[in-house]
């Protein structure tokens, strides 16, 4: 029978919880004692956008750090903005469908600047042609909350007066909340298709 390991991680709002990891190829067996876990499960289901939990628990890292992410699918959009602060990440599906990701800061790693046209093809975005201050994000096709997840994680690596249009197939009500929260305001306008096209900028 394979041994198991238990590690303390966050649980939504309802503080420390335990989760047991099964052995096999365990993504904490790194030889660091400095790891914390963050579990986003519940706050995605329950329609809660996790990215600000998630940048507030690598602000606090310290400098050999790393950081154990459970979420009910890969966050491919976060590997970008973390590699940009010098990050490595190992993921691997469990038997329940659900992800771990653990990022690893690398040593004497700096955080890098990025034109903006690299970083959009790590997110899956990229930069209007003819238009180098505006990115695309396109989110159609994605269950919520993963085109809010994706558009605010690109927003994360926007330039500096630079605008991002994201195409979507609703209209995301729920966005803008958030985007005022960041400083930025959105509009949106539906298209011929039926999808819908929101501009995004700093206010």
């Amino acid at each position: 029978m394979s041994s198991q390991k238990q590690i303390k991680y966050e649980s939504g709002f309802n503080g420390g919880a335990e989760l047991t990891v099964m052995k096999k190829q365990p993504l904490m067996d790194s030889g660091r004692g400095n790891m914390h876990a963050v579990d986003v499960r519940e706050d995605i289901r329950n329609g809660r956008e996790p990215f600000s939990k998630i940048m507030s628990a690598v602000a606090a890292l310290p400098a050999d750090g790393q950081l154990l992410l459970i979420a009910p699918f890969e966050p491919a959009p976060l590997f970008g903005v973390l590699a940009k602060q010098g990050f490595k990440h190992e993921s691997r599906q469990l038997e329940s469908g659900d992800w771990e990701v653990l990022f690893t800061r690398q040593p004497a790693a700096l955080p890098t600047e990025t034109a903006p046209t690299s970083a959009s093809h790590d997110f899956g975005h990229r930069t209007a042609v003819g238009q180098p201050n505006v990115t695309e994000v396109d989110a159609r096709g994605l269950e919520p909350p993963q085109p809010m997840v994706k558009i605010l994680e690109a927003l994360a690596s926007l330039p500096p007066g630079a605008m991002l249009q994201a195409r979507t197939d609703r209209r995301p009500m729920h966005l803008y909340a958030r985007l005022e929260e960041r400083g930025f305001t959105g509009e949106s306008q539906e298209q011929s298709d039926g999808s819908f096209l929101t501009h995004i900028h700093q206010r």
